[in-house]
């Protein structure tokens, strides 16, 4: 019984201490932690739009902001009629603006999403995200990290929000994707729906 009492003793002085260094970690960068607690009131928000352009291997070499790494596995080619593309990881440098208008038609980025996607699912298509929106503007430096389950056959589809840097530094919440627009597999725009409820300011 004395061994567990110390256990217990010993997790709540490691949470304890955790909390502490997070706390110090904010402030050794001369900032201040706000906290949300009321869905509705994120201490940031902002609404974006991610733009992805496959590389086809055939004719958009100049335009294409994505690669597969890696190509379906047989599985998912022979047993699944469907074709899920699973096991295919794709890499991704794609332009993020603020309306949803591409850079080529003159909308300028404000980011760039940079990370991955990779295929999960066998009877359908589902992905899972990895990622950071890295903003070098005037309006914002710093990254944005990402991660989660894009549930594809689901309206909207939230991701993660898991840390930051720069003006994001240790940045917390939740990012609700809804698929704006596509031309079938080579092109997918994502509106991005960004509501930080931990911020440092």
């Amino acid at each position: 019984m004395q061994g567990l009492a110390a256990s217990s003793k010993l997790t709540t002085m490691a949470i304890v201490l955790t909390v502490l260094l997070i706390g110090l970690a904010g402030a050794a960068h001369g900032r201040r932690r706000i906290v949300s607690d009321d869905e509705d009131e994120p201490c940031k928000k902002m609404t974006l739009y991610y733009h992805d352009i496959l590389y086809n291997g055939v004719n958009n070499t100049a335009n294409a902001t994505s690669a597969a790494a890696t190509k379906p596995t047989a599985l998912s080619t022979t047993h699944w009629k469907n074709g899920t593309y699973f096991g295919m990881l794709v890499t991704f440098d794609d332009p993020v603006t603020a309306g949803k208008a591409l850079p080529a038609a003159g909308e300028e980025p404000v980011a760039r999403a940079q990370g991955f996607y990779l295929y999960d699912k066998q009877e359908s298509y589902n992905s899972w995200f990895g990622f950071s929106l890295v903003f070098n503007s005037t309006a914002h430096k710093g990254t944005i990290n990402l991660l989660g389950a894009d549930l594809m056959d689901e309206k909207t589809r939230d991701l993660s929000v898991v840390g930051g840097t720069g003006d994001f530094f240790m940045t917390r919440g939740i990012c609700t994707l809804q698929l704006d627009a596509y031309e079938g597999t080579v092109y997918f725009r994502l509106k991005m729906d960004i509501k930080l409820y931990e911020c440092y300011v």
